[in-house]
């Protein structure tokens, strides 16, 4: 029998929508399922000692399962009931399957034996959430959460993963609204909540901040604005190096390299130039050699008491 239950769920296929559960075994339950998706509700703890029993929409009869036997079925195509828990699955939910359900319950003979009922509600999901931001003079700003989708959605907000307290909105504002405003200088990250009976939705973002800077084009941005207004501002292009002992006593070493091979220089081209100007005024060590005597003259003294 699991094995043919199993065939069946592969046949019917599995919703790609929402999957809901509903507890049906106490009478007036109220049961919600998504648009698109998929409900069980459980009608029953076991059907194996229940000789008859009758599943009834809106006084039209959906189920019939006679000893344990399922005998009618008229939404079959999309729809399995479980024997071994008593759980009714009706799969690719339409507007159309909102409404009242009965089951009544049979002796072995036909007396009717019980009768319960219960409502099944079907709701369209919220499918996503928009916020937007507007950043007041008064350095307080105002957020309104909207969302795409959903059937009565219910909103709820926090500020840093906690409940939003009086203190932090202004007088008229409620915690449920989806347009709030929050007072001076609370920040932080705030979250907007959507949800309904069978969805749950959020989105966040970061409150106002002051900004000092300049931007891009050398103008000075100054005032209670949008965190993403940092984009503005220049940025610097690196990042500081960190100094580390490693580090100094690297750019030491270099330091001291270059200044010894400074030091050096000059000091050879200060004993060059000294060499050089000693040359110059000393003159040759070694006297000039006479090639020849031809070229060598002589001065010769005359005296008038010379002998003649």
């Amino acid at each position: 029998m699991e094995a043919v239950l199993g065939l069946m769920v592969i046949l019917l296929g599995v919703s790609h929508g929402v999957e809901t559960h509903c507890d049906g075994r106490q009478d007036g339950a109220q049961c919600y399922g998504a648009l698109g998706g998929t409900v069980d509700i459980q009608l029953m703890d076991s059907s194996s000692e229940i000789p008859r029993y009758g599943l009834f929409k809106n006084s039209l009869k959906i189920l019939d399962v006679i000893n344990n036997k399922v005998i009618a079925n008229t939404i079959a195509q999309r729809s399995l009931f479980f024997l071994s828990n008593g759980t009714f699955r009706i799969n690719n939910l339409s507007r159309t399957d909102s409404g009242n359900y009965t089951l009544e319950t049979f002796h072995s003979h036909g007396e009717l034996s019980g009768v319960r009922t219960l409502q099944l509600f079907i709701q369209a999901p919220v499918s996503s959430v928009l916020l937007v931001s507007e950043c007041l003079s008064q350095r307080e700003m105002r957020v309104s959460c909207s969302s795409k989708g959903g059937d009565s959605p219910q909103y709820s907000w926090t500020l840093d993963g906690r409940t939003l307290t009086d203190a932090e909105l202004l007088s008229g504002n409620n915690k449920s609204n989806n347009i709030i405003t929050l007072k001076q200088q609370v920040s932080g990250r705030l979250v907007c909540s959507v949800r309904n009976n069978v969805s749950d939705v959020s989105e966040e973002q970061k409150t106002c901040r002051f900004i000092n800077c300049t931007s891009i084009n050398g103008t000075e941005i100054l005032g209670w604005m949008p965190v993403n207004s940092n984009s503005l501002c220049i940025e610097p292009t690196t990042e500081p190096t960190p100094v580390t002992p490693t580090a100094v006593g690297t750019s030491w070493f270099i330091f001291g390299l270059k200044a010894a091979v400074v030091i050096l220089s000059l000091s050879g081209i200060w004993i060059w130039f000294t060499w050089k100007k000693k040359t110059i005024l000393e003159g040759p060590a070694v006297p000039e050699k006479v090639e020849s005597p031809d070229n060598s003259v002589f001065m010769i003294e005359m005296s008038p008491y010379s002998n003649t």
